[in-house]
């Protein structure tokens, strides 16, 4: 059995050189899709008129799929703070994307929601990541790009408990 460095709990892997290799293969491939993405800002086909910032589409998203919902409930399931939310949201409200509305069962307390001009922007912007998807996985199979985002996806929850974990001062490893 390989020897591990006195201060580890784990035991060092026997391909840990193939496996580092790997590693790094992986962060290149994330660093690289993380520029890709904020050069596109993934807006798709016709990028200047269907173009919109990653904050804005994801909570666009997030309004459509959940409905309306306060700051906090928002904060909360994007894993960012309210001051941020606040902040990313007042120029969706200024735009008429979003709007403010009472809370249905708590008058007092304001809830976001998107508005229906929110809903065909949100709309335009979709079809057209739709088409940008479709472009670069044109070659792909249907399994091939139902295991890419299979993939994806759980690479980002994994990526989300690691951090949420880190926030509350849990074990990185």
């Amino acid at each position: 059995m390989p020897s591990t460095p006195a201060n580890s709990d784990l035991p060092a892997a026997p391909d840990a050189p193939v496996e580092a290799g790997l590693l790094d293969a992986l962060q290149h491939q994330v660093a690289v899709f993380a520029r890709r993405a904020e050069q596109t800002r993934l807006g798709g086909v016709g990028q200047a008129r269907n173009s919109m910032d990653r904050a804005a589409y994801l909570l666009l998203n997030r309004l459509d799929l959940e409905g309306p919902m306060g700051v906090k409930a928002l904060a909360g399931g994007m894993g960012i703070d309210s001051s941020t939310v606040t902040r990313q949201v007042a120029p969706l409200v200024d735009t008429g994307l979003v709007k403010r509305t009472s809370h249905p069962e708590d008058g007092r307390a304001v809830v976001l929601a998107l508005s229906a001009r929110g809903l065909a922007r949100l709309e335009e912007v979709r079809s057209s990541r739709r088409e940008l998807m479709s472009r670069v996985t044109e070659g792909w199979s249907p399994q091939e790009r139902e295991a890419f985002t299979t993939l994806l996806t759980r690479f980002n929850l994994s990526l989300s408990e690691l951090m949420a974990a880190v926030a509350e001062g849990g074990p990185t490893s």
